[in-house]
């Protein structure tokens, strides 16, 4: 019994922490952006970089690309993934757009440089760039019968717009703005504007009520619940209630819960960017200038989406709640489950097993990440501490790749998305590559560069011309392609 209690505890003290520090100003935006790409931006405008039927040369590269522009965590890029693979993008372009933004993005490899050591950074860049391509060849090949029948399915209501409209384009831009702002570690959005201190006197007394039943250990990237966080989960329950009554039949028209929804999710937004810190006495609230920029952009979304046609944002909205409803839970169950599992597995045991750079230490590494997902960015001080504690740098890359694309709830997302086949075949083809690209690296750090240099190019080579001949013989690509 007590034993399940600590599970249980687990769970809920992950779901909580996840909930309270992540969701708001990363997943939130991401669901609006993936409304607005299926209901606001013409099919054309996504197959002309990313359709199953643009030569290789250009999708590949553009998916990839867009991915290392967006600084987000696995569970915040499968709402943007959904989005472009709803409005026509092929399987691979899309693959790789999945893999690559959580994991190669400008972000993260400036921070692992910063941490781990700037060989440490490239290397993962250009693993993380062949193996992200080498596996959206892989499944554009695998499953072309079924990318075929999915692009001649997408969205056949939109097949004639070969544009996209000007106040379309601001919300979509305003929404990623929005995104940035939220979500970007840098001055000015960190700098402090000003602070207050509220006469709270029982605020810090229920901080240490939240840290008693959500305890953690900050040194093994856990999180626990702060008082703003909790404040935030509050907002977040009363958002999801009143949009079950406001979006739910957004396309019958707006009513009063419509408008509540929405302004409490500006506010949540708001208060995420802000710092609320329990102090002797009250509750110190400081205005940042990440609450400047979220206003702002928040602002611009407004003044850009007046001037959508109703149907145009009744259907953006209502594709936002759709996609909501179809990930959001799965998400939650991930969470849990993660929380769960962390409290079984002790990163001892991989230290024990990933000391040198073998098969079996680089696959362990890859499971490792899947039951142990950190939130991004938080990746890299725990393989710094790995690190320190013994764990060859191969198998320690292995887990730096497979710990951002691979946790468990993302994993469910990604199966609520595109089926589980797809997805079996996705993980497998991650896992697979992922340990390959720790013992490439490994090999490389034991001295091996030359065969380290030709593993990785042979692999990748190797997949680039199977995709392509076999996909030739199969039809599924014009000779132009």
């Amino acid at each position: 019994m007590d034993w399940m209690l600590k599970l249980l505890n687990g769970g809920a003290g992950s779901l909580a922490s996840y909930l309270a520090a992540h969701v708001l100003l990363c997943l939130l935006p991401a669901f609006f952006i993936a409304g607005a790409m299926a209901a606001l931006i013409p099919k054309a405008s996504i197959t002309r970089w990313l359709g199953r039927n643009t030569p290789a040369y250009v999708s590949y590269p553009a998916a990839a690309v867009a991915g290392s522009l967006i600084a987000v965590c696995s569970c915040t890029i499968v709402p943007l993934f959904a989005g472009i693979y709803r409005k026509g993008a092929g399987i691979g372009p899309a693959i790789t757009f999945l893999f690559f933004a959580p994991a190669g993005n400008i972000m993260a490899l400036a921070y692992t440089g910063s941490i781990l050591g700037a060989e440490f950074a490239v290397a993962r860049l250009v693993l993380c760039l062949l193996f992200g391509i080498g596996i959206g060849l892989l499944m554009s090949l695998i499953f072309w019968r079924d990318d075929a029948t999915h692009d001649a399915e997408t969205d056949d209501a939109f097949a004639d717009k070969a544009q996209i409209a000007p106040a379309a384009l601001g919300v979509l831009l305003s929404l990623v703005a929005l995104l940035i702002a939220g979500t970007l570690k840098l001055w000015p959005l960190t700098t402090t504007v000003g602070t207050v201190t509220l006469p709270l006197g029982w605020a810090q007394a229920w901080q240490d009520t939240l840290f008693s039943w959500v305890p953690f250990d900050a040194a093994k990237g856990e999180e626990g619940v702060s008082f703003q966080g909790s404040v935030l989960i509050a907002l977040l329950l009363t958002i999801a209630a009143t949009a079950w009554k406001g979006l739910d039949n957004i396309t019958d028209g707006a009513n009063r819960w419509t408008w509540v929804a929405l302004g409490l999710a500006a506010t949540t937004l708001l208060v995420a960017a802000a710092r609320l810190t329990p102090v002797a006495g009250g509750l110190e609230f400081a205005l940042t200038g990440r609450v400047l920029g979220v206003g702002l952009t928040l602002w611009a979304v407004w003044h850009y989406a007046r001037q959508l046609p109703a149907d145009d944002w009744q259907a953006w909205l209502w594709e936002a709640w759709r996609f909501v409803k179809q990930i959001f839970v799965v998400l939650v169950v991930g969470v849990f489950i993660v929380g769960m599992v962390r409290q079984v597995i002790r990163p001892e045991w991989i230290e024990a097993v990933a000391g040198s750079n073998t098969v079996l230490a680089n696959a362990v590494a890859v499971g490792f990440g899947v039951f142990m997902y950190f939130p991004t960015l938080v990746e890299v001080p725990v393989a710094r501490m790995f690190l320190d504690l013994g764990m060859h740098p191969g198998p320690l890359l292995a887990y730096l790749m497979a710990d951002p694309e691979l946790s468990l709830q993302s994993m469910l997302m990604v199966a609520a998305v595109i089926g589980r086949t797809k997805t079996a075949g996705y993980v497998s083809l991650v896992a697979l590559f992922s340990t390959c690209a720790g013992f490439i690296y490994g090999s490389w750090m034991d001295g091996a560069v030359l065969q380290a240099v030709m593993m990785a190019l042979g692999l990748f080579s190797f997949v680039v011309a199977a995709s392509y001949f076999w996909s030739r013989a199969r039809g599924a690509i014009t000779p132009q392609a």
